[in-house]
């Protein structure tokens, strides 16, 4: 298929011009409506396709698309802007088809929120500006995914029926998966589809078998488009409100583990200037003779205060003994030991994890919440076993075995953790895929 512009020359006769002047892919009106709608007054230029089964006299509008944009570096803004250019290029293919005359409001409305979209997907500005606004993500995500769901909207509205009929079935599998089967928008849309012979694979017997023609489908698309619209926009804006949930947990994941790294780093610190504030040291008695054992260090046996003489062994108070063996990196060297059990305790859990489509990582939130949570959970572990609240537990012999401890206390964090985990994995069910629609149990 050959694309070529011809002008008049003075003499009369056709001549070929090497520049094409074109019109935006928002102009979705008929050519003569373009020509004097005062919403837009687009450029139009008068083309000649030349193909091997068409004369050389059928004329149509071309129409120059702009790029798409980028590359950017976030994937959901690159699924932004091919979705917005994919839906430009459908709304100039379906405005040379369609020839109704109230199509030019739609058509501006769908020019303004393909850029809205873009303008998201580029990280524009604030419009007003604010001067501490770092986090963006969550609010430019909702605002391309709000406006392509509108654009969308109006393209179904203005489309030539034949195009919404053969949009349809995915249609109705997009409201499926986003509404509930009690919902009446639901049950009107699922209405529809068996009007014209549509099968639903989970109520094959609900359709009848009765052949419906292409005519009869057409009039019913035709007849029943504002519902079809209706449904298809309140199905997407579900949808959006389960991102914003999805969205809303994986903040509360984050901010969760900020706070316990915080804590950690803060416990570990502490602990470094003040290694007697916070002692992870046991002192062991045998034949009458104590051992103060810490992490890092064992001091030499003695006798405490008030217990019985023995030769060439020293009485001492053990607060002074413990206060002489604790050592600054005592608690460091036990938050390493906990926050490589809570790893590998997150290498084990992966298997578990299911993946997910979703832009905002929460399963690497959920992964990265055991790491410092393994650390905090070994020093407060041995803390509670240094207070005798296990009893038979209260009393380590060496320091091997204060950071074996260490060790099963920072993967014990696994039974804390477990439990955000399946919350997590619930909220991105409920995050409807095209492989999960709503069923009667959720």
């Amino acid at each position: 298929m050959l694309l070529q512009r011809y002008t008049h020359n003075p003499g009369g006769a056709l001549m070929q011009t090497p520049r094409p002047t074109s019109i935006t892919a928002s102009r979705l009106a008929p050519l003569h409506q373009l020509a004097t709608n005062p919403l837009y007054r687009p450029r139009i230029a008068m083309w000649r396709w030349r193909r091997s089964s068409a004369p050389l006299g059928d004329e149509a509008v071309a129409i120059e698309l702009p790029k798409v944009g980028g590359p950017v570096w976030v994937a959901w803004r690159e699924g932004t802007l091919t979705r917005a250019e994919e839906l430009e290029a459908l709304c100039a293919w379906l405005g040379t088809r369609n020839g109704h005359n109230n199509d030019g409001v739609l058509a501006a409305a769908i020019e303004r929120h393909l850029a809205a979209a873009r303008d998201a997907a580029h990280v524009k500005k604030l419009n007003p500006r604010r001067r501490f606004r770092v986090f963006r993500n969550g609010p430019l995500i909702e605002r391309a995914t709000s406006n392509l769901d509108a654009a969308e909207a109006h393209l179904l509205s203005i489309a030539p029926v034949e195009y919404v009929l053969g949009q349809m079935p995915c249609l109705l599998r997009h409201v499926q998966c986003h509404l509930r089967p009690t919902d009446p928008r639901r049950q009107e849309f699922e209405r529809i589809a068996g009007r014209i012979a549509i099968k639903d694979p989970d109520h094959p017997l609900l359709h009848s078998t009765k052949p419906v023609s292409v005519g009869e489908k057409l009039t019913v698309v035709e007849e029943e488009r504002g519902k079809i619209v209706a449904i298809t926009r309140g199905a997407s804006s579900a949808a959006l409100r389960e991102h914003v949930r999805l969205r809303s947990f994986r903040n509360v994941v984050v901010v969760t583990s900020i706070f316990m790294a915080i804590l950690a780093i803060g416990v570990a610190i502490t602990g470094f200037f003040h290694p007697t504030m916070m002692p992870l040291c046991f002192a062991p008695e045998e034949s009458g003779k104590a051992t103060v054992v810490c992490p890092t260090a064992q001091s030499d046996p003695f006798i405490p205060v008030g217990g019985q003489p023995q030769p060439n062994v020293s009485i001492r108070d053990i607060d002074a003994v413990v206060a002489e063996t604790a050592k600054p990196p005592d608690l460091i060297v036990v938050e390493l030991v906990g926050l490589t059990a809570a790893a590998i305790a997150t290498a084990a859990a992966i298997r578990r994890i299911r993946g997910s489509s979703e832009r905002y990582g929460l399963p690497v939130s959920l992964a990265a919440l055991k790491l410092p949570t393994g650390a905090v959970t070994a020093c407060l572990g041995l803390l509670l076993m240094r207070g005798q609240f296990i009893p038979g537990l209260s009393a380590l012999d060496t320091s091997a075995q204060i950071l074996a401890w260490a060790l099963v206390f920072g993967y014990a964090q696994q039974l804390f953790t477990r439990l955000v985990d399946q919350q997590g994995q619930t909220v991105l069910d409920n995050v409807r895929g095209a492989d999960t629609p709503r069923t009667s149990s959720d």
